[in-house]
Parts: structure tokens; sequence; C-alpha cells
């Protein structure tokens, strides 16, 4: 079983500390990442220590940790690179760019090599499609690969060199980015100073200045308040606007101090719903209210009433179509069917006829 170092502990804690007390879980997401920056993987270890520092049973931790792929259960190497195979990479030749490195290293799917440098999988989505294909390093991206650049990439990484990304920052170690993925800064003098955006990302904020379009009263250079300043803010914010409500308006004099009257404070009958007042008339009971005014009719939902003469030619039928004893429908004798029974039993046809004559054809003479 794996200790893990002084360091990662007091980093654990800082973690926790940015939630609150009762949502303590909401950390282990970065958690695991931190456990992964020293092991290279999520081992059993790591999601004890998840378990132990945040109260929770490994079996929690476990189904977190199987569900995202970015967090590894074996051993990876120092670089993971990643090709998008999905729809629109594998049309623009992302497949040719997998099998030209799986073919090199002579590894596959989620395989490391012999020196411990290169693990290599294949990715769903990159979510990079205008750069297609696609490949990453610890998810750093190197856009518009082909089979040989691919190859160029994965041998300067055997190499002990760091290959520039198309974008984004300085390349850096699986163990570095999962620092950086449990949400501390990179430590590395001017990382975050290399790299670019790409050509398609920028074309949105092209187009928006070539047409003036802008976010009303946005100034980008506002500075990001940190957690207790917004915390104060608010506070402020909120104290101005308890000041700025209207005092509460006098609450109405009750009954007995205006009249002297000890009756109870009966609402008129107009206060209610049209849906009460009419489920209250339509469906009388012992709690419901006399109806507003005298001689109010009361309708009673049900099927209209039936005709005499109706009344008289139902019971005629009925009386002249006694249910049978085997619970068949009335009308429906028994009486053939029980003869026919008997001939069958006697041998004999309806006529009398044997079934079967002296020829055995069972046809009659």
């Amino acid at each position: 079983m794996s200790t893990f170092t002084e360091e990662t502990r007091l980093r654990a804690r800082e973690i926790i500390a940015r939630y609150p007390a009762d949502r303590s879980r909401s950390a282990l997401l970065p958690l695991l990442h931190l456990v992964q920056s020293e092991e290279g993987y999520v081992s059993p270890a790591g999601v004890e220590f998840c378990a132990e520092v945040l109260g929770l049973n490994k079996a929690q931790v476990g189904a977190v940790a199987t569900f995202y792929t970015m967090y590894k259960r074996k051993p990876t190497g120092e670089y993971l690179v990643s090709v998008c195979t999905n729809t629109m990479c594998d049309v623009l030749g992302g497949q040719k760019v997998y099998d030209a490195l799986a073919e090199h290293l002579g590894v596959g799917h989620e395989e490391t090599t012999a020196d411990g440098k290169i693990t290599l999988e294949h990715a769903e989505c990159l979510a990079a499609c205008d750069y297609g294909p696609v490949m990453t390093v610890n998810y750093d991206f190197f856009d518009n690969v082909e089979p040989q650049g691919a190859l160029d990439v994965v041998e300067e990484l055997r190499a002990g060199g760091r290959p520039m990304p198309t974008r984004g920052a300085r390349l850096c170690t699986l163990k570095e980015m999962a620092v950086q993925l449990a949400g501390f800064a990179d430590e590395r003098d001017g990382a975050v100073a290399d790299g670019g955006p790409g050509e398609p990302s920028l074309r949105g904020l092209r187009l928006a200045e070539q047409h003036g379009v802008s976010v009303p009263g946005f100034d980008p250079k506002t500075p990001i308040r940190s957690k207790a300043e917004a915390d104060r803010a608010a506070a402020e914010a909120k104290a101005k606007a308890e000041a700025a409500k209207p005092a509460p308006a006098p609450e109405p004099a009750k009954p007995e101090a205006a009249t002297g009257s000890t009756a109870p404070d009966v609402k008129a009958p107009d206060a209610k719903s049209p849906q009460v007042r009419t489920a209250e008339t339509r469906q009388p009971d012992a709690a419901t209210a006399v109806p507003d005014a005298p001689g109010t009719k009361i309708p009673v939902d049900g099927p209209p009433p039936v005709p005499r003469d109706a009344q008289a030619a139902e019971a005629a039928g009925t009386a002249a179509n006694p249910p049978a004893g085997d619970g068949k429908p009335a009308g429906d004798a028994a009486g053939a069917q029980e003869r026919n029974l008997k001939e069958a039993e006697a041998g004999t046809g309806a006529d009398g006829a044997d079934p079967a004559d002296a020829n055995g054809s069972g046809v009659r003479k």
C-alpha cells in the first residue's frame, strides 16, 4: 500500500477547504487527479486515501474513478497519446494516424511502451472537429496531424524532448498535468506563456471586431475576486437590498377590535374560487355550505333517467332469455349440444346411420 507524501496530504486539505463543510464530497474529482499526480494512476491505495479524507467508503470512490476515462486504473506512461477516431476525425484520417502509431510503438489501446514513456489510446471525441484529425499528448492538442507527423512527435518524446503543441501551453508530463487538473497552477517558469490559440478559435473574435459586436459593460481587465471578497460583496449587496425595502403596511384591524364582535371572521361566499363553488354545488355533503340563494337547485351528475317503456322492454328481454347454467350468455340453450354428445357416444349420425359403413369409407350407400 502506498503512503502518500506530506505535500499530497497538504494539497488534499487545501482542496477540501474549497467546498462547504457539508459538501466535502464534491472535492472527490480533484482529489482523484491529485492521487494520480503522485502515482501516475488511481491505485487501490489512492481510492482508499480519497475515501479516508472525505469520509466515504471505497465503493463510492471506485464508482466515480471507473466512470471517467481521465482516471487511469493501471500504471500509465509519462505521456498519454490520444488519437481521435470518431466520425469527423476518422473521415479526415484519424484511424490511419492511430494505426501508424500502434504499429510503430508496438502497443494497442491503453497499452504502454516497454520504456514507460508512451501510453496510446484512441479517443471517441476530443472536441476539436474543426482541427481534425487531432491528437493530444497529456490533453494538449496537436492539430491536423498526419501519420508521419504523429510518429515524429512520439519519437521526440521518447528521446526526451517536449514538442510544442499546436495551441495551448508548454507540454508537460501526465503527473504534472494531473496537478493542474487538481486545481493547482503550473509552477514552471514561463510555461503558460508559450503557444497560442488556433485560427478557427479566433474566427469568432475577428467577426465580432469586424461587426462591432461586444458584451455590454464588459471590461476584460476586471480582476477576478477571491472567494472572501466575493462573499463580502454579496453580503453588502444583500444589506443594501434589505435597507431599500419599503416598510411593511400595518395589519388591518381584527373584527373584535373594530366592532367588538366575537363572531368568527367568515369570508363571504363570493370570495370562493369558481372551482370550489362548482365542487360544493355538484357534490354536496355534510361539510358543504348552504347554497347562496334560496331555492337553488343542485344538479346531480349521473346518467339521464330511462323512459318507462324502455325499462319494460329490458325486463321482458331478460325474462325471455334466462342465463344458462354453464355461464353462457342468455339465450344460448344447451339442448343441441347435449343431443350431439349423446349421438357421438352412440356412434350414430344425426339420421341414425352408422358413420362407417361396410366398405369402411365413412360414406353411406
